[in-house]
């Protein structure tokens, strides 16, 4: 009698574990399951907020429409912690349902889609209670900020892990980046997202949200202002090609977006407009060779 084998419990279980179906999971090892029911929740939960007591309105649907299922960037600014990026949730859902132009109807909800991902400060998920925890489940990319940390202006080495972070996210669905770093309007995007487009080549599609700032405090957790118009646009996605420096693409960002600090009201427009008059149609000329049809 083959005694070694007998007592060998994993090649013993190995008809039954080839029997039971695995559980899906994503590429950070959640489970695909567990993400769904959170998502379907906590958007069934938000609904009203979004549809009812304030109104949604989205514009550029289409653009979303024949876009890949992998390595789509989209890059916004940001005006809150959560309610930003849990509004861009209901949206890429309904789109998966083929809603035409408004959401409507939460059912989308019932089946949403979970290959999304949105990029969130580590120190933001850890201090911001309970429930944004649980949220992070639902998809946060975590990275590491060099430059702030708890609400204070710092110094210290990049998140080496960030980069290859992100590239498994855009490798497995849509991933959300707000290059900025920060809630703050007109606060300089970040260089990192020019070399994550160098580096990764993803469709771009850009994002300008505004409203949310009046609607909600700056976690997005809390109601500030009822009856508040929420927009969302989504502009023509973009790709950038080898063809482009870093740059050119954190310059054209920052004009796609919307951020570019002579919007601000306190910018000086009798200097610095002026000086940076030739650079803006300069990137003007080059958003328009960008734009490409998806068609």
């Amino acid at each position: 009698m083959d005694f070694k084998n007998l007592f060998n419990f994993k090649k013993a279980t190995d008809p039954i574990k080839a029997a039971v179906p695995k559980i899906k999971k994503d590429s950070f090892g959640n489970f695909v399951l567990l993400k769904r029911a959170l998502i379907g929740v906590m958007g069934l939960a938000t609904y009203a907020r979004f549809n009812v007591l304030n109104k949604l309105r989205v514009e550029g649907l289409d653009h979303l429409r024949e876009l890949p299922e992998t390595n789509v960037l989209f890059v916004s600014n940001h005006q809150t912690y959560y309610a930003d990026v849990m509004a861009l949730y209901h949206i890429f859902c309904s789109v998966k349902w083929q809603y035409k132009d408004r959401l409507n109807n939460p059912l989308y909800f019932l089946t949403p889609r979970d290959k999304t991902y949105y990029v969130a400060a580590e120190e933001t998920i850890k201090d911001s209670g309970w429930l944004p925890k649980l949220f992070a489940y639902a998809g946060a990319v975590t990275v590491k900020r060099s430059w702030r940390a708890k609400g204070q202006d710092t110094q210290r080495g990049v998140d080496m892990e960030a980069p290859e972070k992100i590239r498994k996210a855009l490798s497995s669905g849509w991933v959300v980046n707000f290059p900025q770093g920060t809630t703050k309007p007109y606060a300089p995007v970040r260089k990192g997202v020019a070399n994550l487009i160098k580096e990764y080549n993803p469709i771009v599609v850009p994002v300008v949200i505004d409203g949310f700032r009046r609607a909600f405090d700056k976690k997005g957790l809390k109601l500030k202002k009822l009856g508040t118009t929420l927009n969302i646009k989504f502009k023509q996605p973009i790709y950038f090609d080898d063809s482009y420096t870093l740059e050119e693409i954190h310059g054209i960002i920052t004009k796609l977006i919307e951020q570019e600090p002579e919007r601000s009201p306190a910018f000086d427009r009798m200097g610095q407009v002026y000086e940076t008059k030739d650079e803006t149609k300069k990137q003007a000329e080059k958003i328009e060779d960008l734009e490409v049809s998806l068609e």
